[in-house]
């Protein structure tokens, strides 16, 4: 569990007393202790010495004060863990809490979670940070909506008489449904899809993880054969459940069309569920009940809470986690970008009001829809299967550490890779490869060869990844990227920033205040409840205290690098020959 303190320190020692030290980065992940403020004395407080005599007559605060004062929430539920975070109007985080679950892996390939765990981890914290919220002097009343960013793709299907899930979840990076994917790929009209919802046919999107549970799970089937089958992703399971699920009066079951255009069934231009996208699946819209398509800000469509410490306050925000950060990072502005080093690692580039779709492997999707008469704007992404799950890799499976901060620690003992590369292929490889026959491989180990250089091998294949994408992306816009926004656990390595710096070729720009994700739903439901009026109110939030690292490595040496990588790219494919292989 984590809690993370305000981050920002208050400029007046009589607005706060901290009984505690302020947050501290330790390694890759951040770390923070609590500080416990004094509340504020009643009645109007002056937090700007002598700023009254620039006042109006009567008026005693500014526009910027009244908008710290109210709060948003932010619920962040993510492949390992769910979290509730809670900002004020200038971005700044007030109290946290942090669950880590389980994930279930019942097969080689297959990737599930509990239904009702990512329900009840997020209503803990909840709850957790608002007592922690109230310790600091506020009221549950100060908080005007919550925002939800989540895990996209991964699959939740549910009976719709009973809101009980028929199936634990299949998460983003499960491969059990590659034999569908190849027979798919095998259909002629396999070709336009693209073209209508910006996706490739591969493992990776919501569409074939349905397909499978309707093909290979009893009670699924008979569900949909029933008409009973309800389908969505964690931000439609979440907002249902929240919501009062099935024992609502008026049942919730809505998405945003960040999430929605994960699934493969979106048409990216109308934003609405596409026939043509439907029945090349073979799912009947009669048998399934799929959530409706809405804006990602909005005050009224995702309801509002239906018990515990927030009932009645308005979920007013939504966005699937990557366009989230994009949103926390405020890139509003087409040729802005973001890289996201989670348990994978995911960059969004800002193409602005138009789709792209990418003829060098990448993903078309939608950046964010904040509605209000404003036109969506949409990104090219690159997605990377594992960044921060590699570091969890090398300390479960291989017992190289008991803290992730370790593995950043064994890297820095040495002075470079010592010629290791380490293809990262747990799940295959993502954009823009997309070569799903490929499994992990270590290159390049020899009797000189230890930990460290593993471990630095690791964080570099997240940096060559990253790479990749960005030269996918140079070619599709017709732009070189000048600098790269960086936010998620891995980037908090100075190492692994300053690699990614010298192998990319552009300064990477990391933020003091790294949960953009959690901020970007924030952002959403702050947008639609009156916390901030329009974009441009935003564009001091999360600015101060950004770290830039400049490339320092010798051209030279980083293309050197960078060819044998692909070299290795190209060695690990081939290890996934027939259906048996899967099994294993």
């Amino acid at each position: 569990m984590v809690h993370i303190a305000q981050l920002n320190p208050p400029l007046f020692e009589d607005t706060l007393l901290s009984s505690g030290p302020s947050l501290q980065l330790d390694g890759l992940f951040m770390k923070a202790t609590d500080a416990t403020p004094r509340r504020l004395p009643d009645g109007p407080v002056n937090f700007h010495p002598h700023h009254e005599n620039h006042l109006p007559s009567g008026v005693l605060e500014t526009e910027e004060e009244k908008i710290q004062q109210w709060f948003v929430g932010s619920i962040d539920q993510g492949t390992t863990s769910s979290r509730f975070l809670i900002f004020n109007g200038e971005g700044d985080i007030v109290a946290s809490h942090q669950i880590e679950f389980e994930n279930l892996y019942p097969r080689s390939g297959w990737h599930e979670h509990d239904p009702h765990v990512l329900v009840s981890s997020v209503e803990e914290c909840i709850e957790k940070a608002l007592e922690d919220f109230v310790a600091k002097g506020h009221e549950k009343s100060d908080i005007r909506s919550i925002g939800i960013t989540n895990q996209r793709e991964t699959t939740v299907v549910w009976d719709s008489n009973t809101g009980e899930p028929l199936s634990n979840a299949i998460v983003w990076p499960d491969t059990r449904t590659k034999s569908i994917v190849r027979e798919l790929k095998s259909h002629e009209s396999a070709d336009t899809l693209l073209e209508l919802c910006g996706l490739p046919l591969s493992t990776y999107p919501s569409s074939v993880k349905l397909l499978w549970l309707i093909q290979n799970v009893d009670a699924v089937k008979q569900a949909y054969e029933e008409r009973r089958l309800a389908f969505g992703t964690v931000d439609s399971w979440l907002i249902y459940r929240l919501n009062g699920g099935a024992k609502a009066e008026k049942p919730i079951h809505v998405t945003d069309s960040t999430n929605a255009s994960r699934t493969m069934f979106m048409n990216l231009r109308t934003m609405q569920y596409d026939d043509k996208l439907l029945s090349f699946f073979g799912i009947d819209k009669t048998k399934v009940q799929l959530p409706k398509i809405v804006p990602s800000s909005d005050p009224e469509c995702f309801g509002k809470f239906a018990s515990g410490p927030l009932i009645n306050v308005p979920i007013a925000g939504c966005l699937g986690d990557q366009s989230s950060a994009l949103v926390g990072q405020c890139g509003f502005s087409p040729g802005q970008a973001k890289n996201t080093y989670g348990t994978g690692c995911f960059l969004l580039y800002n193409v602005g009001n138009e789709p792209v779709i990418s003829k060098y492997g990448l993903l078309a999707t939608v950046a964010y829809d904040f509605g209000g008469g404003r036109k969506p704007s949409y990104a090219l992404e690159g997605s990377v299967a594992v960044a921060g799950s590699g570091v969890k890799f090398l300390m479960n499976n291989f017992g190289f550490a008991e803290k992730s901060s370790e593995i950043n620690e064994l890297a820095e003992s040495v002075s470079d890779n010592g010629g290791v590369v380490f293809v990262t292929a747990f799940s295959g490889l993502f954009a823009p490869y997309w070569i799903d026959d490929a499994k992990g491989t270590l290159f390049g180990v020899t009797q000189h060869t230890n930990k460290g250089h593993v471990a630095r091998a690791t964080l570099e294949a997240t940096c060559y990844q990253t790479r990749a994408i960005l030269n996918a992306m140079e070619k599709d816009s017709g732009h070189k990227l000048e600098s790269l926004a960086v936010d998620g656990g891995l980037s908090n390595s100075d190492m692994c920033m300053q690699t990614q710096a010298d192998i990319s070729g552009i300064p990477v720009d990391r933020p003091r205040m790294r949960e953009t994700t959690a901020l970007g739903a924030a952002i959403a439901a702050g947008l639609a409840t009156g916390v901030w009026k329009k974009l441009e109110d935003l564009k001091e939030v999360n600015k101060n205290g950004r770290k830039v690292f400049k490339p320092e490595m010798e051209r030279k040496k980083a293309e050197k690098m960078f060819k044998k990588w692909e070299q290795a790219v190209e060695m690990s494919k081939g290890w996934v020959t027939d259906s048996g292989d899967e099994e294993e």
